[in-house]
């Protein structure tokens, strides 16, 4: 989470600033799933462009993470629906 909040202070801080409005080009397409050129992505400085990777690398890092949320959610979901159905069996 160093990245995104390194981006945040970027952004918050120089909103006007080239930089600062490509990675945030950036987010908004991670989280909206749209493109971004990569062409803007070099055109980044050298320390930028390694805080884009980090967004890159952190943003996917979280989907799996959600993914593994969503498994587990659905597993307890699961497992809850078999306790609470009763059982079927006969009893002598």
């Amino acid at each position: 989470m160093l990245a995104i909040k390194k981006a945040r202070k970027l952004i918050e801080n120089n909103p006007n600033d080239a930089a600062a409005k490509i990675i945030a080009a950036l987010v908004l397409g991670l989280e909206s799933e749209t493109t971004l050129s990569v062409e803007q992505l070099y055109s980044l400085d050298d320390k930028r462009f390694e805080l884009a990777l980090e967004i890159l690398n952190e943003w996917r890092l979280d989907r799996h993470y959600a993914s593994k949320l969503r498994l587990l959610d659905s597993s307890a979901m699961a497992q809850g629906m078999a306790d609470a159905t009763p059982a079927t069996s006969k009893s002598i």
